[in-house]
């Protein structure tokens, strides 16, 4: 498969839905609970009227073969908002190759601090790369209980 890595567009808005509930809704069901990944997943429908948020962040979509496969974003602030891979290409380098384009953007910016609010599943990929835990407990989102880690990295 040939990955490629490249800018989001207001087109890839659907794609990307579809990533983000699958990432949540199979490839993180070994570690949350049905009734939470449901509640987090949202509904597959688009809001029209919502902005698509992903069109004010650095954003990258990750392709395999012309199909998204994944997308990361970042905000000027330095907050790493959104990171998903689909399960197909969970553990193969994708997220990986996000998070690398992700960095360089932090550094060529100038950005002195990153930071992240980090699922249980994530946790683990950020902290094989330098990331700190700064804080981490239990925290209601949609009525349901999460344990989440906000977490920071200086991106040197």
């Amino acid at each position: 498969m040939t990955r490629l890595i490249r800018l989001y567009r207001p087109e890839d808005r659907a794609a990307a839905k579809l990533i983000y509930r699958r990432a949540i809704l199979e490839g993180t069901a070994d570690v949350i609970g049905e009734a939470e990944r449901i509640a987090w997943a949202g509904t597959p429908e688009i809001d029209p009227i919502t902005k698509d948020k992903l069109t004010s962040q650095w954003c990258w979509i990750a392709e395999e073969d012309g199909h998204p496969t994944g997308f990361m974003s970042l905000c000027p602030d330095g907050l790493l908002d959104m990171a998903f891979v689909i399960p197909e290409v969970m553990g193969k380098g994708t997220a990986a190759a996000l998070y690398d384009v992700l960095l360089d953007k932090a550094r060529q910016e100038g950005l002195l601090r990153l930071t992240v609010v980090a699922s249980d599943f994530s946790r683990g990929f950020l902290l094989k790369r330098g990331w700190q835990i700064d804080r981490e407990g239990m925290e209601k989102f949609d009525g349901h209980l999460y344990h989440l880690s906000h977490m920071s990295l200086a991106p040197v």
